[in-house]
Order: structure tokens, then C-alpha cells, then sequence
């Protein structure tokens, strides 16, 4: 759709015949790919659409680099045979899985003192709660 909307207005055509044009659009969609990209890294363990992100950032920077559509065909076959396996595993494994990816959700969070931010506001002096990395 974009692309469509780029030749209607006559700027696919203008990057296309500008090297100048073309390498500042390259850079950009590298930008905004490597961050939604490291942002779905990030949100990888977290409930919601970690996953996706990362897909969607691979997805941007193949529409300009040929190794990224690469990367993305590899990513996406290697989460499908993972949830695969897991479909396939006993109800405990699955279980296991879930306990597991709650532990480092709990664990980034305490590291990053969300606990502790949200002791404070209710006035509660719970020094479990606060990261090991304060001051």
C-alpha cells in the first residue's frame, strides 16, 4: 500500500533516481527497523505481541536488505516448529514453559524496580521490592 501511495505521489520514482535519496531511505528503514526490531526483542518474554513485533521489524528492513527477508524466513520457520513441539508436549512441559517465562518477566521486573515504584506510591516500605541495583 505504501509503496503504492509512493508512486502515485511520485516519490518512488525520485528516491529510485537519486543516490542521494536512495541511501538516506536506506538508512531510515535501517533505523526504524533495527529499533521496532530490538524493541521486539525486548518484549520477546513479556505477554503480548512480542513475537509479532520482532517479525514486523524484520518484515521493515526487508523491504530494504535482502539478508533481513532471510533472517525473517528462518525466524518465522524456527517459531513455527517451536510451537509445534509445544503443542505436542505433555500438559506439564507446557506448564513448565509458562512458569518459566513468568519467572523472567518477575525477575526483569524487579530488576528494573517496577516493584519498588509501585511500593512507594502506596507509601509501603517493603525493601524486598526494590532493585539490587539502587543506590
Amino acid at each position: 500500500m505504501l509503496d503504492r501511495l509512493a508512486e502515485r505521489w511520485g516519490f518512488a520514482a525520485k528516491i529510485r533516481n537519486s543516490p542521494t535519496l536512495r541511501l538516506a531511505f536506506r538508512i531510515a528503514v535501517g533505523v526504524v527497523g533495527g529499533l521496532v526490531l530490538a524493541l521486539g526483542v525486548v518484549l520477546i518474554p513479556y505477554p503480548g505481541p512480542g513475537w509479532l513485533v520482532v517479525f514486523a521489524g524484520l518484515a521493515i528492513l526487508a523491504t530494504e536488505f535482502s539478508w533481513a527477508g532471510k533472517a525473517l524466513a528462518y525466524a518465522k520457520s524456527k517459531y513455527d516448529a517451536w510451537t509445534r513441539w509445544l503443542r505436542r508436549q505433555h500438559w506439564a512441559v507446557r506448564w513448565g514453559v509458562l512458569a518459566l517465562t513468568g519467572l523472567v518477566v518477575l525477575t526483569t521486573l524487579w530488576l528494573l524496580n517496577v516493584f519498588g515504584m509501585i511500593a512507594g506510591w502506596f507509601d509501603l516500605d517493603l525493601p524486598w521490592a526494590g532493585t539490587p541495583f539502587s543506590r
